[in-house]
């Protein structure tokens, strides 16, 4: 198991360590490897399948293949703290066999009790809060991303900005507040970060940095939607006002985001945004403002 805040990188971990894989870089002494979202398990909570069908389901190749042997396997389960399916690892029924079908909790706890291919390495990234899921019997070993160090933090400045009097600049200024300089651990704040200062930069001569999170936060905001102006409604100069439709849809994801925080939920599903009135189609648009990040 490995542990760490939200974006401090573990997602991206299991994707260099299935990248090395596939380049015959490093771990070759695995056959398979299967990386897996609960994100994407969640929406198969109602169905139902074999251990098999569930990886054909996945990974389409395995099935034109006709591989059904999973020998010197590795699944990736990443985001146990996003997972919504009912794991009881005390009164679900023991599965032994690849081939039965099943729903996808029950092949979830046979798969980590290690009652479902044993010999099987399972490796789940969550955040801290939620790996209390697991029973500890059910670990073997457990890792945590920690993040950038001091060192680290100003090494991703100096490579963002190339100009060192910038570059000082910037560095600098973050050592000043104190609740921004202790979130730069975390990867994506610092990707968040280089994108508003990059723009402050270029458009305000010696202006103010900003120096709270709620600052920065707010310019992220207003950046990625120029950028939505310019991208996709064809204007050759971001409006320096809010538009009628680009204010009702940030206020209806924001109405969003505070409903499921309420509700204790980490991510969203098309339902959700349904539900609170939101159209895809013009929700799509506005995913810029995630994908920068995610």
């Amino acid at each position: 198991m490995t542990k760490g805040v939200a974006g401090i990188g573990k997602t991206v971990l299991t994707q260099k360590f299935t990248l090395d894989w596939a380049e015959n870089k490093a771990n070759q002494d695995i056959k398979f490897t299967f990386p897996f979202t609960f994100r994407e398990l969640n929406v198969l909570k109602e169905r139902k399948y074999s251990l098999v069908e569930l990886v054909d389901y996945f990974f389409s190749e395995t099935k034109e293949a006709g591989i059904c042997r999973f020998e010197e396997v590795v699944f990736i389960f990443d985001g146990l703290d996003e997972c919504r399916l009912p794991l009881d690892f005390h009164n679900t029924e023991i599965l032994t066999d690849v081939t039965e079908s099943t729903s996808v909790d029950v092949l979830m706890t046979n798969l980590i009790r290690g009652k479902l291919l044993p010999s099987a390495r399972l490796w789940i990234t969550t955040r801290p809060a939620a790996a209390n899921q697991i029973p500890p019997e059910c670990v073997d070993m457990v890792t945590e991303v920690r993040g950038f160090t001091d060192p680290q933090k100003e090494e991703y400045f100096r490579k963002r900005f190339r100009d060192e009097e910038q570059a000082s600049r910037i560095i600098s200024h973050i050592k000043t507040s104190q609740s921004l300089h202790i979130m730069y651990h975390i990867p994506v704040f610092c990707l968040i970060t280089t994108t508003v200062l990059e723009y402050v930069l270029k458009t305000r001569e010696g202006g103010e940095l900003p120096k709270t999170l709620t600052e920065m936060y707010i310019h992220f905001l207003v950046v990625q939607s120029k950028v939505k102006n310019i991208k996709y409604d064809g204007g050759a100069e971001p409006d320096p006002h809010w538009s009628p439709e680009s204010r009702q849809m940030i206020e209806s994801l924001g109405k969003l985001a505070f409903e499921q925080l309420q509700k204790g939920n980490l991510i969203f599903y098309e339902s959700d945004l349904t539900e609170c009135g939101i159209d895809i189609t013009a929700a799509s648009v506005y995913s810029g403002v995630s994908t920068q990040i995610f």
